[in-house]
């Protein structure tokens, strides 16, 4: 680890801080990773890869072979016994298991020059530099993507909140084939379940809500037909949590340095976004970078969280009013052409401007008359 030759320095080796890295490499600068674990590092999310993530990804290099994960081409609502279901406007999207991203991520890295250092402890930010057990490096960027609690972020002074909700994410697989051509999301009445199909004989189910006590095991007696399926079907991981939250600081980036990934905010996890956003924002940030001007990454992370930031909230609203979600659910299901461009506004594949027609005027009147 020789500071002369550095140019970047990503603190985090998850997907953001991967991907940051490798976005970098790219152009041009020579990039050294610093991370405590050892790969592939897992952590609890839904897994599920829309059509935005998958273009970051080959923007990246990185090719994600079918057969390793599971193609979906849309998403279901489940609300009792009311579904409503829509596909994308175009792509697919890919249930594909943490681990098995973060392996292809560790190979891109690898495969192109970024130098990896896992189970590397102690490292922090000071007046001199990045300081790695007894060395200090001083890079032109140091890169926090050090996750939800970044030590980094407070260390710079960039721990100040423009808002913030919190709720919390529980995660299991089970060995049992996809009865959906869909990722499903399930509403119930102080949850939601995620059902995301990651292999041919394999799904995972990830549960969403306000209580931190609340298991998957419990939940189930909410959703009576997942429950139902997964009766006789064996799990193939154990359960595992983790925050989730919908978090907006006031600033990204200080001086030589930028917070990426959960690091620098993050949308709650019924989004599904979580993955997409770090990204895109490695992509941002390599930009930003080549041309100088941190203040443009700046910008650009903040116009780049609007929508799912919106999206959040606007699900969030549903997952606390079961009166509304039912309607909105059920008009859904009535309309499929308003969820499709719904669908097709969440996953960035449309504009607002998209979503404003007569279909949205006629449904917005049916759910005022219900």
């Amino acid at each position: 680890m020789r500071s002369a030759t550095t140019d970047v320095c990503v603190v985090g080796g998850g997907p953001a801080g991967l991907a940051a890295a490798i976005a970098l490499r790219l152009k041009g600068y020579s990039v050294a990773l610093f991370d405590c674990a050892q790969p592939p590092i897992d952590k609890t999310c839904g897994e599920g890869l829309m059509p935005e993530s998958l273009d970051a990804l080959r923007a990246l290099g990185v090719q994600v072979p079918a057969a390793q994960g599971f193609p979906f081409h849309g998403v279901c609502f489940v609300a009792g016994k009311t579904r409503a279901a829509a596909e994308f406007p175009r792509g697919y999207a890919l249930g594909l298991r943490r681990t098995v991203l973060h392996q292809l991520l560790v190979e891109r890295a690898q495969e192109i020059g970024v130098a990896l250092h896992w189970g590397t402890k102690g490292v922090r930010v000071s007046r001199e530099g990045l300081s790695v057990g007894h060395e200090i490096l001083r890079p032109r960027l140091i890169v926090g993507a050090d996750g939800q609690h970044s030590t980094l972020r407070h260390t710079a002074g960039l721990h100040r909140l423009r808002y913030e909700a919190q709720r919390y994410g529980f995660r299991r697989h089970y060995k049992i084939a996809p009865w959906s051509p869909y990722m499903e999301l399930h509403w119930g009445e102080t949850s939601q379940l995620y059902i995301t199909p990651v292999a041919p004989c394999e799904v995972g189910v990830a549960l969403l809500s306000r209580d931190p006590k609340l298991r998957l095991d419990r939940a189930l007696e909410q959703f009576p037909e997942v429950r139902a399926r997964l009766s006789a079907a064996r799990p193939t991981t154990a359960e595992t949590g983790a925050v989730t939250a919908l978090r907006a600081l006031r600033r990204v980036s200080r001086r030589a340095l930028a917070l990426l990934g959960d690091a620098s905010g993050s949308v709650d996890a019924i989004t599904g976004e979580g993955i997409c956003l770090a990204l895109r924002e490695a992509l941002l940030l390599a930009d930003a970078f080549h041309a100088g001007d941190l203040a443009q990454y700046e910008r650009a992370h903040r116009a780049l969280h609007r929508r799912p930031a919106a999206m959040s909230r606007l699900l969030l609203t549903l997952a606390r009013h079961g009166t509304l979600r039912d309607r909105v659910i059920a008009g859904f299901a009535k309309r499929p052409e308003v969820f499709a461009r719904f669908l097709a506004l969440h996953t960035g594949q449309a504009s607002l401007f998209d979503l404003c027609n007569w279909s949205l005027l006629h449904f917005g009147f049916e759910l005022l008359a219900s």
